[in-house]
């Protein structure tokens, strides 16, 4: 091996490391995941064909190592005790614990305030950290306080834990904190376990502690953890400081995650203050909390103050109103939301979680519904945190009535018909959800489907916002997309926030909207899965709209790009007599028209079967321009470059297409050579 070789590793160890802290801490990427997954995969193979230049706090260990049978026993050099918790959640709590401080130390009346180092009380697992001479070397749980498990091949998968220390040498210094998995991670790993008909997790707290307990590290690597350390186990060879939140701000200095919603307060005042600040503060955190921790700052007062039955004098836990708790089900209603898609909600006896009473929970789907086998009359787990919908987590077997209700089956409850509208559900194939096919007509889209319809790249109606739209559905001026065709202006002025000359406005863009083209009508629509490439795709294809409703899905199919669930899709939509009835309103009373031809005759278009993708800044025309004229001629404009790609335009910052269209050879042109096929292509048409 040449020195070369161990610099390269070197170097792409730092490199990937300092990614990583972009990506998962600063959330600021600076380079596309493509790189990263290359300079990575390099890594990988330097150390394959070296294992001389493994390192133990190599980025590639954050995949996972080999499967393990079971977890070996790791006893602790010093013991991960737990904290007393005050058992009154109000300002008592903190008042309590502040007296008791004071009382333990013989502090006169007089004395000034204890100073207190106060932090969050995360939701998730107890970790030790155990780093020798400054690279990660053990991760245990905390067991049973004095023994723990050896989980660090699953602690390395965690790309916010760092793997070696930054400035620190120390023979040890093990540091604790918490595993826990934030709220959208916890909601991005369950949806997409959703779409899948996968198991989803119960609670972010359950997650967390289940991964790092996955014998199989490989499967923890796929969990989204995170870390914040609060304190330390043994310490051989480092200075500790003179209080608390300096050891904090110093494992912060090394790398270690810190969470900065932390204080240092003087007395019970400013425990209360705090309390309440972050009571206030919960529910907008980006992970579970469950209370807060109050610590003595001083080290020195700590240690005079010791422990009393395994239990620090010196710190507490206060806590806030539980997030779980048990109620009833006393029904199952649907729900049709804005996109049409049905959503089963328990209706529950009412329960108080969370800081809040809850009466409804979701239970997002049907196949969710039927793995947790949730039925009217089942007592159940009742979950809410932060700004989470509330939602079934769980049953309690034990306390099934015997006249609880059947397995929960959504199409057989519904009829096979949207509860709101009385149109067809359907389910599409690999999907989770059932979903009204009444786009134009159901009451519960309306709102959904006339923004869509009236939106810049569909109908293009200026001024028809979020705000007007909500007016005329809750009036019920409005209530499917032809009826914006029958408003008049002194309607739309008597509307907030409107008056004559923006309601003329208006009408002048309504009337303008009833010029427009086939693809973009389709795509006004809303139909399912159907979007703006796909919607030109089916009208070059096509060339009527009448074409489009009478083809069944085979006929569909031979549409490029076009494949069995799109097909489902607008089969299912033109199915619903409700959308064709919208449709003929708005051709044959409202004069909503288009040019149509015949789908053969696209052929002669000169690049028609030509791909394209546009990247970077043009010059002269903007993007959306340049795709108008590419497509007018017959091109398809993609969004990424394949090898199916026929030539790519760049403009000035191109980026990473031009770079793919590079390693590809795929032809790329500038500006000018456009500008010369559109002029050539005009003297043609001349």
């Amino acid at each position: 091996m040449t020195a070369d070789i161990a610099k390269r590793a070197e170097k792409l160890r730092a490199e990937i490391e300092q990614h990583n802290y972009q990506y998962y801490e600063l959330d600021q990427p600076l380079i596309p995941d493509a790189e990263y997954d290359r300079l990575f995969r390099e890594l990988q193979a330097l150390e394959a064909q070296h294992p001389e230049l493994r390192r133990p706090d190599s980025p590639t260990l954050r995949v996972g190592g080999r499967a393990l049978d079971a977890f070996a026993s790791v006893r602790h050099a010093v013991p991960m005790l737990s904290i007393k918790t005050e058992t009154d959640i109000g300002d008592e709590g903190a008042i309590s614990f502040d007296a008791r401080v004071r009382r333990e130390l013989k502090l006169p009346e007089d004395a000034p305030p204890v100073e207190y180092g106060c932090e969050l009380k995360f939701d998730g697992l107890a970790i030790n950290l155990r780093y020798a001479h400054g690279v990660l070397v053990r991760a245990a749980t905390r067991g049973d306080g004095e023994t723990g498990e050896d989980v660090t091949q699953n602690v390395r998968t965690i790309h916010l834990i760092p793997l070696r220390l930054n400035d620190c040498d120390a023979e040890v210094l093990e540091v604790r904190g918490e595993v826990y998995m934030s709220r959208r991670d916890f909601e991005r790993y369950n949806e997409k376990q959703r779409e899948h008909g996968l198991p989803t997790l119960v609670n972010p707290r359950n997650g967390a502690a289940g991964s790092i307990r996955q014998l199989d590290p490989a499967l923890a690597a796929k969990r989204p953890l995170s870390f914040f350390a609060y304190g330390l186990g043994e310490v051989r060879g480092w200075p500790l400081p003179a209080t608390h939140s300096a050891v904090l701000d110093a494992l912060r200095q090394m790398g270690v995650p810190v969470n900065e919603e932390r204080a240092v307060v003087q007395g019970a005042a400013g425990l209360v203050e705090f309390h309440r600040r972050i009571a206030e503060q919960r529910d907008s955190l980006a992970f579970d909390i469950d209370g807060v921790v109050y610590k003595v700052n001083s080290l020195a007062l700590q240690e005079r103050l010791g422990f009393v039955t395994r239990e620090p004098r010196w710190a507490v836990a206060h806590k806030f109103p539980a997030e779980e708790q048990l109620t009833v089900v006393r029904d199952i209603e649907i729900q049709v939301g804005r996109t049409g898609k049905l959503t089963p909600v328990a209706k529950l006896e009412p329960v108080f979680v969370g800081g809040t009473t809850v009466s409804n929970a979701t239970l997002h789907n049907e196949d969710e519904t039927r793995r947790k086998d949730v039925r009217i009359g089942d007592t159940v787990i009742v979950r809410r945190a932060g700004d989470v919908i509330p939602e079934v987590v769980g049953v309690v077997p034990d306390r099934r009535p015997p006249d609880a209700g059947e397995p929960f089956d959504l199409y057989r409850r519904l009829e096979g018909k949207c509860p709101v509208c009385g149109s067809a559900i359907v389910r599409e194939e690999g999907e989770a959800d059932w979903r009204c096919t009444g786009g134009l007509f159901c009451p519960a889209q309306r709102m959904q489907a006339l923004l869509h319809f009236a939106s810049r790249r569909a109908m293009d109606i200026e001024g028809l916002g979020d705000k007007l739209v909500e007016q005329l559905v809750e009036k019920q001026i409005v209530l499917t997309p032809a009826d914006l065709y029958f408003v008049s202006s002194p309607v739309l002025a008597n509307l907030a926030r409107m008056g004559e000359k923006s309601a003329n406005n208006l009408l002048q863009a309504i009337e303008h909207s009833k010029q427009t083209t086939l693809p973009r009508f389709i795509y006004a629509l809303g139909i399912r899965n159907v979007g703006e490439a796909t919607a030109k795709d089916l009208a070059r294809h096509f060339g009527s709209l009448d074409k489009l409703m009478a083809a069944d899905a085979a006929r569909l199919q031979q549409v490029p790009d076009v494949g069995p669930v799109v097909a489902q899709s607008i089969v299912a939509f033109f199915g619903e007599s409700h959308n064709r009835e919208v449709i003929e309103e708005l051709r044959d009373k409202h004069g909503v028209h288009w040019d149509e031809h015949d789908g053969d005759a696209v052929a002669v278009l000169p690049l028609n079967g030509k791909t394209f993708v546009l990247t970077g800044t043009l010059p002269n025309m903007s993007r959306d321009e340049a795709r108008a004229k590419l497509e007018a001629l017959g091109a398809k404009v993609a969004g990424s470059v394949s090898k199916k790609t026929d030539c790519v335009v760049a403009g000035a910052e191109a980026g990473s297409k031009l770079d793919k269209a590079r390693e590809l050879n795929v032809p790329v042109w500038d500006e000018q050579q456009l500008v010369d096929l559109l002029r050539t292509h005009e003297q043609n048409q001349g």
